[in-house]
């Protein structure tokens, strides 16, 4: 499947809302090595890096939720939101 690092960052910010809802930035890179992306989620000095794999990421721009990822973003936005 092909599409961007735009596309499938779009996609991730519509399926988890709460990542602009709670003023985080998002960004996201492909590591070859890993054949994986790299999601780093930022509020203020607070970061957190997660891996996607490309076949998650593939079933996320299917509009399949990834479990791992969104549980990351609940994790940070419980941790870091007050």
């Amino acid at each position: 499947m092909g599409y961007s690092n735009v596309a499938l960052k779009d996609k991730i910010i519509e399926m988890y809302p709460e990542i602009y809802q709670n003023n985080l930035s998002l960004g996201l890179d492909f590591n070859p090595e890993k054949d994986a992306y790299v999601i780093t989620i930022k509020k203020q000095s607070h970061e957190l890096s997660a891996y996607l794999d490309k076949s998650d990421a593939d079933e996320c721009m299917d509009g399949t939720k990834c479990i791992h990822l969104g549980l990351k973003i609940g994790e940070f936005v419980k941790n870091y939101n007050a």
